[in-house]
């Protein structure tokens, strides 16, 4: 008589821990690039101190780590897709975060910001199950659409990262001294008692007009375009892993250079400790703006369709079809992990899509490697030094990385728009055209708000969501909401976050 074994699928195979912790520390070194970016983005944005952004780059890596266990091992029926997935920060709600942190900078100001996130996450958890119902929304004219836009959004920080802030201490222009000091002798003199020199008048300030010698400097210049051309030269030539790297590697040979001509200052290197904890609400009590809410709600709808196309390929691609119930429980799993984020100083979070092509290419299709992937990523975040290495790097080096990752995303819009068939239904070029130009408003003309309510600022001065709210409707009402759901899911799928 003999005796059979039942067969384990590959999805839920363990390899030998050597194998388990090599495969896992590739997983991680294909998102990381993607994963510092969205704290550096929005830590500066806040104008936050150094610490305290090296802070946000190692909750970030923390808080990826805890949610792709989550999501890949599972946790009760209710959370985890349990499929090979990493975890990262949305680049969707990177400009959305900008607008906010801009308007609001400081500890008050993240605050707010994450109270918003951890709203987001529970509205996200509460919608999760209802995500089959919307997908007929979001057609592949308007994903297409939307992800083009967010592209293009991000385009404008990663230029400034090569040539300097708009604001700041790289600002195109600086105040010349002598008007600050003028302005300051003549403030004083009409404060002191029984001057007739009329008080200032608030606001007024002196404009910038000297131009800033740190501005698009050539030494800047040439180390984002040694990053671009070291990433182009990778693609080109890498195979496989390597290739997938490309972005990780260009910041690398970026850092090589900006330190071999002094331009990185290791002193808060040194300072920071090897080993600290991620502590929750490290701001502070966190504060809920409903309209700050409203617009982080809105950005994780669209996170979570690009999350069902992402959880539909990868479970063709592992062989282990997505059930409706392992689809809510990986978009609730999106939604408990941006309230986790918001808990630890972070951010909104979804599957990240170079990770599932990984999964591809090695043909590695078990879900344990990412679970090795989570924990390397949680010891990373808990190594204050890694992170403040991170954060001592000149923008020079992550502007050259920033065009190449950002312009991907433009890029994955175009590539969903060519499935399209506009020479069958010109209604979808006038979706396209005119979302785009709506979403490109807060590029252009950034004080088009000026004379609107401020409550409402965080979401009409976001392209973004202004091009989902123009692409949705136009489409609504041009084309009906009858789509075909399989077009929707491929679309999705082709998100790259």
């Amino acid at each position: 008589m003999t005796s059979s074994t039942p067969t384990v699928h590959p999805v839920d195979e363990v390899p030998a821990v050597p194998k388990l912790f090599a495969l896992g520390l590739q997983h991680v070194l294909v998102m990381y690039a993607g994963a510092i970016a969205v704290p550096l983005i929005v830590g500066r944005a806040l104008q936050l101190s150094p610490a305290d952004v090296a802070f946000l780059i190692s909750a970030d890596l923390f808080v990826c780590g805890v949610v792709t266990i989550l999501q890949a091992f599972g946790v009760t029926q209710w959370f985890g897709v349990r499929l090979p997935v990493m975890m990262g920060v949305t680049f969707a709600a990177v400009g959305p975060m900008v607008v906010i942190a801009t308007a609001n900078p400081g500890v008050n100001g993240a605050r707010q910001l994450f109270g918003s996130v951890m709203a987001a996450g529970v509205v996200a958890m509460l919608i999760a199950p209802l995500m089959s119902r919307l997908l007929r929304f979001f057609p592949p004219v308007v994903t297409g659409t939307i992800i083009l836009v967010i592209g293009v959004s991000l385009m404008r920080i990663g230029i400034n990262w090569i040539f300097g802030n708009p604001t700041g201490p790289t600002a195109p222009k600086i105040v010349d001294p002598a008007y600050s000091n003028w302005l300051a002798t003549v403030s004083e003199q009409s404060s002191a008692p029984g001057s007739t020199i009329p008080p200032i008048p608030p606001g007024l300030l002196a404009a910038p007009s000297v131009p800033n010698p740190l501005y698009a400097t050539l030494g800047d210049l040439a180390i984002s375009a040694a990053v671009l051309v070291a990433i182009v030269l990778v693609v080109r030539f890498g195979r496989g892993f390597l290739s997938n790297i490309s972005i990780l590697l260009g910041i690398i040979v970026g850092s090589v250079i900006a330190t071999s001509a002094g331009k990185v200052s290791f002193s808060r290197v040194a300072e920071a400790d090897w080993f600290a904890v991620i502590k929750p609400f490290h701001f502070g009590t966190p504060l809920f703006d409903p309209v700050m809410v409203v617009t982080l709600s809105l950005v994780m709808i669209v996170v979570l369709i690009e999350s069902t196309g992402m959880f539909l390929a990868l479970g063709d691609i592992t062989g282990r079809p997505v059930t409706r119930k392992m689809l809510s429980a990986g978009l609730r799993t999106d939604g408990l992990g941006t309230l986790i984020g918001g808990i630890f100083n972070t951010f909104p979070y979804t599957s990240i899509s170079q990770n599932v092509g990984l999964v591809g290419v090695t043909g590695v299709r078990s879900r344990f490697v990412c679970v090795a992937g989570g924990g390397i990523l949680i010891l990373l975040g808990l190594v204050p030094k890694m992170s403040a290495i991170v954060e001592a790097l000149p923008t020079a080096v992550l502007g050259g990385a920033g065009v190449a990752m950002f312009g991907m995303v433009a890029a994955t819009g175009i590539r969903i728009l060519s499935g399209v068939d506009f020479a069958a239904n010109r209604n979808s070029l006038l979706v396209v055209a005119i979302s785009l130009g709506i979403g490109m408003i807060p590029l252009i003309a950034p004080n088009f708000s000026q004379l609107l309510p401020i409550a409402i600022h965080p979401i009409v001065e976001s392209g973004i969501l202004l091009a989902a709210f123009s692409a949705v409707t136009l489409n609504a009402f041009l084309n009906g909401t009858g789509g075909d759901a399989r077009a929707v899911r491929r679309a999705a799928a082709l998100s790259d976050d």
